[in-house]
C-alpha cells in the first residue's frame, strides 16, 4: 500500500508545549504554571448573553464573514481602544479563534518559495502554518539584551529579494515583550522601503503593563499592508468560545473570506452573539483581569530577584522569561528535572524556537496562591542545584 501521509505534514515537528501536561496531569500534588490560558471565568454577562441565544434559538449559521453586530462592535472596539478605522463590511473577517486567521491570511498571501520573517521565540504556529502554506519561514533570533523586541537592524539583516511578509508576534508569547511606538515605527520604514507586508498578532493588546498597546497598522503608511489578528481568547477569557477575527485591505479579506468559506464555513454562532456583549459591556472586567495579571507580574519579578534568577521585566502578555543558563543544563533538562523533583511544570524556551535555549516559560494565568507554592518550590530547585553546584 502507497504512503498515506504527506512528507510536508510529517516532517513538521509537534508542538512542545503539551509534552509536560501531559506527565503532569497524572501526577499528584502537581502544579502547572505551563498553559497560556486566562484563569478567570468568561464575564457572567457573556455566558449569560450566549445562554439566551440559544433559548432564542438562534443557532443557525452566520453570515461568512461573521455577524454584522459583532463586525460594527469590533470596529467601534479598535478604534476607541487603538485608534484604527476599518470597513466592517469590505475589511474584517470573524475566525474560529486567532490562529485559523494567521492560517489563511497566510495561505491567501503566500506562493510557493516566498519568504516569510519569524521573530523568535514566538508562539508555536507561525512556522508551520507558513510551511504549509508554501511559504519559505525565515527566523530572526530576538535578544535578551534588547528585551526580546525586535530591532530594525535584525530585520534589514534578514530580508532578501523573496522576503514577502514579516510576522510581528507583539506582545509577545512566550517571552511578555512588548514593542513601543517607536520600536514600531523603526521597523515600519525598513517594511514600507522593501515593500513587505506585516501579520501583526495582536491576541494579547488588552495585556500591557507599560502603556497602552500600539497597533503597528495604526501608523502611517502601514494600515494597507497589514493584516492585523486579534480575538476574544486571552482578553475576555473566552479560549474554549474560539472566536478571532483579521482586518486587512479588502483585496486581502476577499481571498481569506473564500478559504474561510470552504474550509470553515462560519465561527461558532453562540460565541459570535457572546462576543457583541463581550464588547459592548465588559472593558471594566478586561481591566479588572489586566490589574490581576499585573500584580501576579510584580511578584514574580520580585521573587526571581529573591533568588538572584535572572530575568528581565516583561511588559505584555501573561508569561515571563527568565534565563536559567548559569546551571548548565538545557532548558528541557531543567523544566524536566524540576518537575521530576519538585513537581512543578513549566514549559522549556526551546519549545518557541532554537534562541528560547536557556530560558523557561512561566505563566501567571494562575492565583497567587498557586504561584507562591510554585515558587517556593522554585526556589528550593535552584538552591539545590547551586549547592551541587559548588559541593555545598
Amino acid at each position: 500500500m502507497r504512503n498515506p501521509l504527506s512528507k510536508t505534514i510529517v516532517e513538521i515537528q509537534p508542538s512542545g508545549i503539551r509534552k509536560f501536561f501531559d506527565i503532569v496531569s497524572e501526577m499528584q500534588d502537581a502544579i502547572s504554571l505551563g498553559v497560556g490560558e486566562p484563569d478567570f471565568d468568561t464575564p457572567w454577562r457573556v455566558r449569560d448573553e450566549a445562554i439566551c441565544s440559544l433559548e432564542r434559538g438562534r443557532t443557525f449559521y452566520t453570515s461568512n464573514a461573521g455577524l454584522k453586530e459583532l463586525k460594527i462592535e469590533i470596529a467601534k472596539y479598535l478604534n476607541r481602544r487603538f485608534d484604527l478605522t476599518y470597513d466592517y463590511a469590505k475589511e474584517m473577517l470573524v475566525t474560529v479563534g486567532g490562529s485559523e486567521a494567521i492560517d489563511i491570511a497566510l495561505r491567501t498571501m503566500l506562493d510557493p518559495g516566498d519568504e516569510v520573517l519569524i521573530p523568535q521565540p514566538s508562539y508555536v504556529s507561525y512556522l508551520p502554518c507558513t510551511v504549509l502554506a508554501g511559504g519559505v519561514p525565515v527566523v530572526i533570533d530576538l535578544k535578551e539584551e534588547n528585551q526580546f523586541r525586535l530591532t530594525a537592524e535584525e530585520l534589514e539583516n534578514a530580508i532578501t529579494d523573496k522576503t514577502k511578509i514579516l510576522v510581528m508576534p507583539f506582545p509577545n508569547n512566550p517571552t511578555g515583550a512588548i514593542m513601543e511606538k517607536s520600536d514600531l515605527e523603526a521597523i515600519a520604514e525598513v517594511v514600507i522601503k522593501h515593500d513587505l507586508f506585516v501579520l501583526s498578532d495582536e491576541i494579547y493588546a488588552e495585556l500591557t503593563y507599560l502603556e497602552n498597546h500600539v497597533s503597528i497598522a495604526s501608523l502611517p503608511g502601514m494600515k494597507e499592508r497589514t493584516v492585523l489578528i486579534n480575538g476574544f481568547s486571552k482578553s475576555h477569557a473566552m479560549t474554549g468560545w474560539r472566536l478571532g477575527y483579521a482586518c486587512a485591505p479588502e483585496i486581502i479579506i476577499k481571498q481569506m473570506l473564500k478559504i474561510h468559506q470552504y474550509a470553515i464555513m462560519c465561527a461558532p454562532t453562540t460565541s459570535q452573539y457572546a462576543a457583541v456583549e463581550a464588547l459592548r459591556h465588559c472593558d471594566e472586567d478586561v481591566a479588572h483581569m489586566r490589574e490581576e495579571y499585573n500584580g501576579r507580574r510584580r511578584y514574580l519579578l520580585h521573587r526571581f530577584e529573591e533568588m538572584h534568577l535572572q530575568c528581565f521585566e516583561p511588559f505584555g502578555a501573561f508569561y515571563i522569561f527568565p534565563s536559567i543558563k548559569e546551571f548548565g543544563m538545557t532548558s528541557e533538562e531543567f523544566a524536566t528535572e524540576f518537575l521530576n523533583r519538585k513537581k512543578v511544570a513549566v514549559v522549556p524556551g526551546t519549545a518557541f524556537g532554537a534562541c528560547g535555549e536557556g530560558f523557561l516559560r512561566i505563566s501567571y494565568a494562575y492565583s497567587l496562591e498557586d504561584l507562591k507554592k510554585a515558587l517556593d518550590r522554585m526556589e528550593e530547585f535552584v538552591t539545590e542545584l547551586r549547592n551541587e553546584r559548588t559541593g555545598a
